[in-house]
């Protein structure tokens, strides 16, 4: 007896229709994703400079601690304050110092645009 299976045309694979909602379902959601990831990344990078620069604040006052002033740095030259041996990568960071305050300020070319402000004599982030 001969069982030979033969594919109707109908069934042979899918219809150029299917592969084009396919294909409209797969935009639409990289259109939603592609901007979230984005946003993700810039936040990211934001976070980076905010922790450096808080870092580095509390190497100020380490600092201040043991010379009684206050030490200027900028981005690697801020590896001098106790405790900072690297910054993270991209961010640009300074600090204007005198004998009893300081000013540092860090952003992230990748983020958001974002500067963060650290005021020692506010004690904290502006």
């Amino acid at each position: 007896m001969d069982q030979s299976f033969t594919l109707s045309k109908s069934s042979s694979g899918f219809s150029l229709i299917e592969l084009l909602v396919v294909m409209a379902i797969v935009g639409i959601l990289t259109a939603i994703a592609v901007p979230q990831y984005n946003d993700y990344k810039k936040r990211a990078f934001d976070l980076r400079a905010r922790i450096d620069l808080q870092n580095v604040a509390t190497a100020e006052e380490a600092y201040f601690m043991d010379h009684e002033r206050y030490l200027p740095c900028i981005a690697e030259s801020c590896t001098e304050l106790p405790g900072i041996k690297t910054l993270s990568k991209g961010v640009e960071l300074e600090v204007e110092a005198s004998e009893s305050q300081f000013t540092g300020r860090a952003s992230h070319p990748k983020g958001s645009g974002k500067v963060f402000v650290w005021e020692s004599d506010a004690g904290g982030f502006e």
